[in-house]
């Protein structure tokens, strides 16, 4: 296996982030120095994706070209990077969008790399350590508001680590079309948008009363969109005042229209989604009672720069330790748990001896397979008999920390098929690496049926093609029958795919 600490970016290496808003795509790029991460370039572009949602809930073939093209740009920008030095994510738009998948593949070919999307928990997780890291340490406890297109995220934190997040549907440019749809400004529009964010406020419970904060930090879209009219009119450009949020309101009340509205330092690209953020905004000092908000400099592409260091040092990767709270959380057997994943990582060795991975592939591949493996039997308090399907539903139904929502359904996938049959698998059997962590899971857990670690020496396993051989030492059959059994019958599941596996013994 590769040594992790070989993936570790270099000083002075650059990194690069991508966020896929719902309002505007970032490209984040920075360098590595000291632990500290130094801005290089930043690009911005409109794409609003989270307005064209059409009555099914899918992108327009419009917003699929504006975002495509956006992307085409920005992977220019990326051309000659290392792409475990790269990460683009999505949010809400393409967390409701039912036609996501299609473009997220059309996105992956026009950037270069692959986009995921995260829940809205881990967007707020996120965040929270993008603005962390421009703050000086304190005692201080932190409350982070970030209004997005089509989202709102609320975390509380203190130093470098968020306690709490919450994620709602509330945000500038899904307010904007449904209470100022025609571009006008009335007193009737601006109190409904505001009751209405509110009424959703009210889900968040008690953790964001301001007994449980000291200081309100706002970041990124809206409230940057907010600070930076503010201060061309002698406002303090550090933070944001209740009355200066009513007197911007006024401001727009009286131009009336979108295309009258005249602010220094409202950008052309702001003017119609403000009416819907500054609603929200009004709301959210309402709600929880606040006086002032201070604008962080950090946001979203930030948190992902410094997240992608820790997950490239194994002892900081969050997922480790959000594997283990599952883990606990539906009582796995833990050792049991270990053995099956010990013996897939090895034959995940074995069988990549011969296959190509670009720099830090292959720990990658092998660290997923482990979390499966790790997680195999979670669905077992449910229902020992169908625990993979129950596995499978959890994974693709939580939030854990640290995940995108693509590598916890490549988890739940290979938790789902590493028992029963293959055919009824609605997996994308043309992707080699993820057949090959199937196959060692399906062996894994086969050679633990007993509960112990089994004995591997001699064992072989080869890829060739679309065809799987494991060779079995002389006399393993005799000396292990009910093993041998469970294998030759594995023989016959893979004979309802596209792909070959024979069981063979040395002579």
């Amino acid at each position: 296996m590769d040594n992790q600490t070989n993936n570790i970016p270099a000083n002075k290496a650059l990194l690069a982030t991508i966020d896929l808003g719902s309002n505007s795509f970032r490209l984040e790029i920075g360098r590595l120095d000291s632990g500290h991460i130094e801005r290089v370039e930043y690009l911005k572009e409109a794409v609003r994706q989270g307005g064209d949602l059409d009555e099914n809930r899918n992108l327009t073939p419009e917003s699929i070209e504006r975002g495509l093209r956006c992307l085409a740009r920005f992977g220019e920008r990326l051309q000659g990077f290392d792409a475990a030095h790269v990460r683009a994510v999505a949010t809400q738009t393409l967390r409701e969008a039912n036609n996501r998948d299609h473009f997220l593949k059309l996105a992956k070919k026009a950037l270069g790399f692959e986009v995921e999307v995260i829940s809205g928990v881990e967007e707020a997780r996120l965040i929270y350590q993008g603005v962390s890291r421009f703050l000086p340490q304190s005692d201080e406890k932190r409350l982070v508001i970030d209004i997005g297109g089509r989202s709102t995220e609320f975390i509380l934190g203190h130093g470098f680590e968020s306690t709490h997040t919450a994620s709602l549907h509330v945000g500038s440019v899904a307010w904007s079309l449904k209470h100022f749809a025609n571009g006008e400004f009335t007193e009737k529009a601006f109190t409904r948008a505001e009751i209405s964010a509110e009424s959703i406020f009210e889900t968040l419970g008690e953790h964001f009363n301001n007994q449980h904060w000291d200081i309100a930090y706002g970041a990124s879209g809206t409230v940057g969109a907010v600070a930076d009219v503010l201060v061309q009119y002698g406002k303090p450009a550090d933070s944001i005042s209740k009355e200066s949020l009513y007197w911007l309101r006024e401001e727009l009340l009286k131009a009336r229209y979108t295309d009258k509205l005249r602010l220094n330092g409202l950008k052309e690209d702001r003017k119609p989604v403000i009416g819907g953020g500054l609603s929200i905004l009004i709301a959210v000092f309402e709600f929880l009672n606040i006086d002032t908000l201070n604008v962080a400099k950090g946001a979203l592409r930030h948190g992902l720069l410094y997240d992608m260091l820790a997950r490239e040092n194994d002892m900081l990767d969050l997922r480790n330790a959000s594997i283990q709270r599952l883990a606990r959380k539906f009582d796995v057997d833990e050792t049991h748990a270990k053995t099956v994943a010990e013996v897939a990582e090895k034959l995940f060795e074995k069988i990549g001896e011969d296959v190509t991975f670009a720099e830090g592939e292959r720990f990658k591949h092998a660290r997923k397979l482990r979390w499966a493996a790790l997680l195999h039997e979670i669905g077992g308090i449910i229902s020992p008999v169908d625990a993979h399907l129950h596995g499978a539903y959890i994974l693709d139904h939580t939030e854990p920390v640290g995940f995108s929502q693509s590598e916890l359904h490549c988890l739940s996938l290979i938790i789902l098929g590493h028992r029963g049959k293959l055919k009824r698998l609605e997996a994308d059997f043309s992707d080699r690496v993820f057949v090959m962590q199937l196959i060692c899971m399906r062996l894994a857990v086969i050679l633990c049926h007993a509960r112990n670690m089994p004995n591997l020496r001699g064992i072989q396993l080869v890829l060739n093609n679309n065809s799987f051989k494991l060779t079995l030492p002389k006399s393993w059959a005799t000396k292990y029958p009910q093993s041998y059994y469970l294998l030759d019958e594995e023989t016959l599941a893979w004979q309802k795919v596209s792909w070959h596996f024979e069981l063979t013994s040395a002579q």
